[in-house]
């Protein structure tokens, strides 16, 4: 059974930093597209950052990029967010998901996509 856990979410003020950890245990293919959807109230989920684990190669939504990056962890299936210069817009859930894949592809950010998520993990930056 896959099962992911999420961990370092928080409150933080806009221009800040949080860190983001999960940890997939159970899974056992060799390669993995491992990474992070977000979801604001009333909004739809919306992928933030992905790592396809063999390669290391990374994907990122566009209002992310150069305040965000996606690696992996030191024990296998585990990857961190860091998130620098946090704002309002950041405020939302964050997922962890991952699915077997050799590459994640442009559609890395289609959420129908990824098989197995984390319970999510509350990011709230205040203005």
């Amino acid at each position: 059974q896959v099962r992911l856990v999420e961990s370092g979410g928080g409150s933080v003020q806009a221009g800040g930093t949080l860190r983001l950890s999960c940890v997939a245990s159970g899974y056992s293919s060799p390669n993995a597209c491992m990474g992070w959807f977000r979801q604001a109230p009333g909004k739809g989920r919306e992928g933030v950052a992905m790592i396809q684990t063999t390669s290391g190669n990374t994907y990122y939504v566009d209002s992310v990029k150069g305040r965000f990056t996606i690696s992996q962890g030191s024990t296998k299936n585990s990857i961190d967010l860091q998130m620098h210069t946090l704002n309002a817009e950041d405020t939302a859930t964050y997922y962890c998901t991952i699915r077997s894949a050799r590459t994640c592809g442009r559609f890395w950010d289609e959420f129908s996509r990824y098989e197995f998520w984390g319970q999510g993990t509350q990011v709230t930056v205040s203005s």
